[in-house]
């Protein structure tokens, strides 16, 4: 049953969280659920499919009308046109992600960047994709970044990499300032995010002195993450300007407990699902109070969380479409949460990854774990659609 202090949602409401979908997509959706509820896709299929695609096994005919095709908007920026446009349908805006990732060469990383700019100056002027994101391991070494985050010495090769990568940062965030279109750095691992923080707070601190421009992500998995968030909200302030923030519960937790395990430190991860829960409700509760110097994106695939945020706003009298909120769901998963806020009038994004479909795979089983691993997250996507399917008599 819904509790929501605002009567125009109903996350139960199926018609509306469905509209966009046909009764042929719908149907698609329903078994491929069903599939990703199996092991298969989620531990043997990595293996295989990484395999078979190595090897030059054309599987593109098998994985693009499927998962791919759930998932993500398509291979380029104009293949995502249909996606944009259906999202918009239902009054949800666009996140372009261009997710190739784990790549290790120079003219890669530069190719990358020019790809983010492409997706800023494709949202310029089109309220329908109102934030584009990118990861900083996109634009630069993962290898390199730790060795910073562990305060090593850099020796010239390693220096001059490293201002390429700032380079590149400076240039998408300068493109996103002078269009006028947000972008959100995402968060990585533990140990390469002071260094992307470190880059985040510069380019919010240089770029977010007369509207929000830059968010860094904030992921509260992580016990350290909004006694952080407080202190970075001092610094702006006292620097003036406008605080980003895009809060996740985070994306690497069993890498985080096995890497602090191995090494042998303080695992940096709450110590349960109520802690997390908790500090992430802290965090949604500190930015409304302070909803003046920050600007905000709540991304979560959490029933409550979105219920809890409502309620705070209904009691703190800020009004469903203002502009330093956000919420933020992944393409293909909990639509009941996007489509019901939206249609309630608040203002809902959607993450849309596009990009070469091998390059995408990393992404792609990241979303078919996280199904099976987040508590009843595939079984809510099924009842939904069963939900849904029994409405239109299917």
């Amino acid at each position: 049953m819904d509790t929501n202090s605002d009567p125009r949602i109903n996350f139960e409401n199926t018609e509306i969280a469905f509209r966009q979908k046909s009764d042929n997509e719908l149907k698609k959706a329903y078994w491929l659920f069903k599939l990703i509820g199996s092991n298969f896709l989620t531990q043997i299929g990595p293996p295989i499919t990484n395999f078979l695609l190595k090897i030059g096994v054309p599987l593109k005919w098998a994985i693009k009308p499927t998962i791919f095709e759930h998932f993500c908007g398509g291979e380029t920026i104009a293949e995502c046109e249909h996606t944009i446009a259906q999202l918009h349908e239902g009054n949800v805006g666009t996140i372009l992600d261009y997710s190739v990732e784990g790549e290790e060469e120079e003219s890669v990383f530069d190719a990358t960047c020019e790809e983010i700019i492409r997706t800023i100056e494709r949202a310029d002027g089109d309220p329908r994709i109102p934030i584009t994101v990118f990861k900083i391991t996109g634009i630069g070494k993962f290898d390199l970044l730790a060795k910073l985050d562990a305060k090593q010495p850099l020796n010239t090769a390693e220096q001059e990499a490293y201002n390429r990568v700032h380079a590149r940062c400076l240039k998408i965030c300068e493109t996103a300032y002078l269009k006028g279109v947000p972008t959100m750095i995402d968060a990585e691992e533990t140990w390469i995010q002071d260094t992307i923080d470190s880059l985040a707070m510069e380019m919010m601190e240089r770029f977010n002195k007369e509207k929000l421009i830059v968010y860094n992500t904030y992921q509260i998995y992580r016990h350290d993450k909004f006694k952080a968030l407080q202190e970075d909200y001092k610094y702006a302030q006292a620097k003036g300007f406008i605080l980003g923030v895009k809060m996740v519960r985070g994306a690497y937790m069993e890498k985080e407990r096995k890497r602090a395990l191995e090494l042998g430190y303080p695992s940096p991860i709450q110590k349960d699902k109520a802690a997390t829960d908790a500090d992430y409700n802290a965090t949604l509760k500190f930015c409304v109070e302070n909803i003046s110097g920050i600007s905000f994106v709540c991304g979560t695939h959490n029933e409550e969380s979105c219920r809890y945020l409502v309620d705070l706003l209904q009691q703190h009298k800020i009004s469903a479409n203002h502009p330093h909120v956000y919420f933020a769901q992944l393409l293909g998963m909990s639509d009941n949460l996007s489509f019901n806020l939206a249609h309630g009038g608040y203002q809902v994004a959607k993450y849309v990854p596009y990009g070469p479909i091998k390059a995408v795979m990393p992404y792609l089983f990241r979303r078919a774990q996280e199904n099976t691993s987040v508590a009843g997250q595939t079984g809510r996507e099924l009842k939904l659609i069963n939900q849904e399917k029994k409405r239109r008599g299917l």
